[in-house]
């Protein structure tokens, strides 16, 4: 890995903004899927959250773990357990959802700890998540259509969020609030993705990356690396 990439990833990595996220009820179609999670890179969005059509689970995690390498996609069961996931970090809900109590997207605030709740395609978010939510949102329309396209209703919203975000300086750190596992997970996977898929397919502990961002490993770790047996 070169200088200015070694550079670029820990520029993106100290932007990542962990108390800002997307969870998917029940998306089905692949290619929103993979827009909602390109969106969310773009923003910073370091991991989005997602409960699968249950016939449909392994074509949607697979859709996803393919969509993006740099954003985390965390599935959960049901709806209640990834709601109570978030809550636990203290994260306000969000419904995108028409309704007599529902807000202008814009009037709420997006600094704080901020889940943005996305529904199926064709039927919307569930009764059950409307229930556990904490506030419904609504993109302002005048047209005679009443609903947008999930992945674009999402990066509407994602974008609003970065906006207020950036204006309160949330995007200026110079060090990532990740974990060090997770940054160098993520410095080994962009920088050689090569080696990493060889390590992943042997099994093998991804090396450390030195600041430098050079790979420093045991001769011993290289040897298995070469070896055409897997472990």
């Amino acid at each position: 890995m070169n200088a200015q990439r070694y550079a670029r990833i820990r520029a993106m990595l100290a932007a990542r903004q962990h108390d800002l996220t997307v969870c998917m009820e029940q998306v089905h179609k692949p290619h929103n899927v993979s827009a909602v999670i390109r969106t969310a890179d773009a923003i910073g969005v370091h991991e989005v959250h997602a409960v699968w059509p249950g016939s449909r689970m392994r074509t949607m995690v697979s859709s996803a773990a393919g969509s993006n390498s740099w954003v985390q996609v965390k599935t959960h069961r049901s709806i209640a357990d990834a709601v109570s996931c978030l809550k636990g970090q203290n994260m306000q809900i969000l419904a995108t959802h028409l309704s007599e109590k529902a807000v202008d997207f814009r009037e709420v605030d997006y600094t704080r700890p901020t889940c943005i709740l996305m529904g199926q395609e064709k039927t919307g978010i569930t009764q059950e998540a409307l229930e556990l939510a904490d506030r419904d949102i609504i993109i302002p329309m005048i047209g005679m259509v009443q609903s947008l396209n999930v992945s674009v209703a999402s990066a509407l919203i994602l974008y609003e969020a970065q906006r207020q975000r950036q204006n309160a300086g949330m995007y200026l750190r110079e060090e990532s609030s990740l974990e060090y596992s997770e940054q160098q997970r993520l410095l080994f996977e962009g920088g050689y993705p090569v080696l990493a898929r060889v390590a992943k397919h042997k099994g093998l502990p991804y090396p450390e990356i030195n600041d430098r961002g050079e790979v420093v490993a045991a001769p011993e770790w290289w040897a298995a690396m070469q070896s055409k047996a897997r472990k």
